[in-house]
């Protein structure tokens, strides 16, 4: 094996001796294409994400809202987008910034998302036996990694939001006149995100703790069996489901911006 010799340290026992390997990794691989290619994923996104937020228009165009906006609460929403205003016009800034952080909570502490960015970010570690750059590690018991036990608490606001971009997506049944039953590509694309939505934050961990956990036997609980055995067979789909609905809700955004501007029809079905 080239660049490493065996060397027995002083008082170790045969068959104790490890391997002096100065290189950071003796695979020969390319193990750093998985690792970019998800920095630049989400580097892609959060610049989106961030510059659709400060825009603070094009969002919607009746019947349809981007969920980078929904619901809007401030008084100085677009006409229409808005039937509960609680914050007063002392709000200044886009509105979007009073809802993007729960979703935006959920996301940074889901579970498959540290590994993402832990890896892609912070390379800790970058790959599968590469060794990471850090010389000391506290894991997620010390700020600000600590911070990741609120991933529960963001779970359940995040099945709120979910709620409200399901309701978003029946309103889109309506057309531009407020008449119901009619459908349009705005229609599929919400309901759609909707759907990815839900089947991500139904995958989520806590989401089969919630339902499964702290039993001491699944025979007395039956329906919550039933429902942990289900949520278990999303959990095995998870960050599929997690990538697959961060694109989703971009380029539901994306649509809803293109017809607010005029780029595009919102294409009626019937």
């Amino acid at each position: 094996m080239s660049g490493a010799t065996n060397t027995i340290p002083a008082g170790a026992l045969p068959g104790e001796q490890r391997a002096d390997i100065k290189a950071r990794t003796l695979r020969t691989d390319r193990w750093w294409i998985q690792p970019a290619i998800v920095f630049g994923s989400l580097i892609a996104f959060i610049i989106y994400s961030t510059w659709r937020a400060f825009e603070n228009a094009y969002y919607y165009t009746t019947p349809l809202i981007s969920p980078f906006y929904s619901p809007c609460l401030a008084t100085d929403c677009v006409p229409g987008s808005a039937e509960w205003t609680p914050i007063g016009s002392w709000w200044v800034l886009s509105p979007a910034l009073l809802i993007l952080v729960f979703p935006l909570g959920f996301r940074m502490t889901c579970y498959y998302y540290r590994k993402a960015y832990y890896r892609s970010f912070w390379l800790s570690p970058p790959a599968c036996a590469v060794a990471e750059p850090h010389k000391r590690y506290t894991g997620e018991t010390r700020a600000p990694l600590i911070l990741q036990n609120s991933h529960r608490w963001f779970f359940f606001a995040g099945l709120v939001f979910n709620a409200i971009l399901t309701y978003d997506a029946v309103i889109a049944f309506r057309n531009s006149d407020g008449q119901w039953g009619h459908m349009s590509v705005g229609t599929v694309i919400l309901i759609a995100n909707a759907t990815l939505l839900w089947l991500y934050s139904l995958s989520c961990h806590t989401c089969r703790h919630v339902v499964g956990g702290r039993l001491k036997n699944f025979s007395a609980h039956p329906t919550r069996y039933r429902f942990w055995t289900f949520v278990s067979k999303l959990n095995a789909r998870h960050p599929r489901f997690a990538w697959i609905s961060l694109i989703g809700v971009a380029l539901t955004d994306l649509y809803v911006r293109q017809v607010s501007i005029g780029a595009i029809p919102n294409f009626y079905f019937f």
